[in-house]
């Protein structure tokens, strides 16, 4: 079917192999012709071959194993929007009331400023009131006399006029 146009040949074996290993059956290899990543083993019956070999990775550093999310964090991430949604609108509600705040306020004061003088000027008036209409005039003493018999006694009693 297929003809080889080429002869397949073996090389003899080079100077530089060692002593110390059997002559291989078959074609030999120099060791600047073994690829990279491919090594000379020994197999558990003996037999001496070329295999890939893993390479030794270099130690990797230890990551951290990940560990979960808390509660309280995933709580306060979630409640966040809700606080901070919440201040803004008790902000945008503070700037629409301003205006009825501060004639709050104001009227606030002005209802200070009545009890204060209320309670300055009212015993001022009374005083006034007293010397003007005190002279001359006495004063109507009211005596009661009441007396009652046993718990459930009725009560009598008399008022004197002076």
């Amino acid at each position: 079917m297929h003809e080889t146009a080429y002869e397949i040949t073996t090389q003899p074996r080079p100077a530089d192999y060692p002593t110390y290993l059997p002559a291989p059956e078959g074609p030999v290899m120099l060791p600047s012709e073994i690829p990279p990543g491919v090594q000379m083993v020994t197999l558990p019956g003996g037999i001496r071959t070329l295999a890939y070999t893993q390479p030794t990775a270099p130690a990797a550093p230890l990551v951290p194993a990940s560990q979960p999310i808390p509660a309280w964090a995933k709580t306060t991430a979630l409640l966040t929007p809700t606080i901070g949604g919440g201040i803004a609108a008790a902000g945008i509600g503070l700037s629409y009331a301003a205006p009825g705040l501060i004639a709050m306020s104001q009227a606030l004061w002005s209802a200070v400023a009545l009890i204060a003088a209320a309670a300055i000027g009212v015993p001022l008036l009374l005083r006034l009131g007293r010397a003007a209409t005190g002279t001359g005039r006495s004063t109507t003493h009211i005596t009661q006399n009441i007396t009652a018999s046993g718990m459930f006694g009725r009560a009598t009693g008399t008022i004197n006029h002076r």
